[in-house]
């Protein structure tokens, strides 16, 4: 299977070194997203979003009637779907989900179901096969630590629980959704909560890694400090 055989080998044939992988983790509404895909964009590499992974998950799960609780049956379902990407849309068995995955209570599913590690097995090999030359920016929960942990530079982009729950506030306000800010923090508090203290994969930084703390950060900042600490591994 020669699409298998690039991903182990993961060799850049005209440079005879492996893919780089640029690793952006980080909790729920730091940002990770935006400053990765404008990292993406600006290095003309590929780009991976693996919380979109475990947020079509969830949406299939609740379609098929599967409680977010069951690992065993998430994780059967997780083997059953037809994913694609193309541009920014998402299809998920045929059907265009790019909105859907997007809303909170998918945001909130995938921050349950991403804790049982039947499904995170199964995700990982798809997690695997972005890598492709000329590059990588994969961001996630453990990009750094469990997936690509020979990442070639590791950022943990962060801001406290206040800033993410105000930028997330703002986000559902200009896209004229209901939003209430004390729920959306103690929402994000729980995701933290889950996040950190699951048994496989918890979010954490690399021994590695580099720190990124946005509170006093814009998103132009915060891509324009990835690029410098990249820029200075070349």
């Amino acid at each position: 299977n020669l699409p298998r055989l690039l991903r182990l080998f993961c060799q850049d044939s005209t440079m005879n070194k492996p893919i780089p992988v640029i690793a952006i983790d980080g909790p729920s509404a730091s940002g990770k997203g935006t400053v990765a895909q404008r990292v993406a964009t600006h290095l003309g590499f590929h780009y991976l979003d693996s919380g979109a992974l475990y947020r079509i998950v969830a949406l299939a799960s609740q379609q098929a009637g599967i409680a977010w609780s069951n690992a065993e049956a998430v994780a059967k379902c997780a083997k059953q779907l037809r994913l694609r990407f193309e541009n920014e849309q998402v299809w998920l068995n045929d059907q265009d989900v790019s909105e859907a995955i997007r809303s909170e209570a998918m945001g909130k599913g995938a921050s349950q179901v991403a804790v049982h590690q039947a499904l995170r097995q199964v995700l990982s090999s798809v997690q695997h096969d972005f890598r492709q030359a000329p590059g990588l920016v994969a961001d996630g929960r453990d990009m750094g630590t469990v997936i690509f942990p020979d990442a070639v530079l590791k950022v943990f982009l962060t801001a406290s629980t206040e800033v993410r729950a105000q930028r997330r506030y703002q986000q559902l306000l200009a896209k004229q959704q209901a939003a209430d800010y004390q729920a959306i923090l103690q929402d994000l508090l729980e995701r933290d909560a889950r996040d950190k203290n699951r048994a496989s994969a918890p979010l954490l930084m690399a021994n590695d890694g580099i720190l990124l703390e946005t509170d006093h950060l814009s998103i132009v900042e915060a891509v324009e400090r990835v690029l410098e600490n990249y820029q200075a591994l070349l």
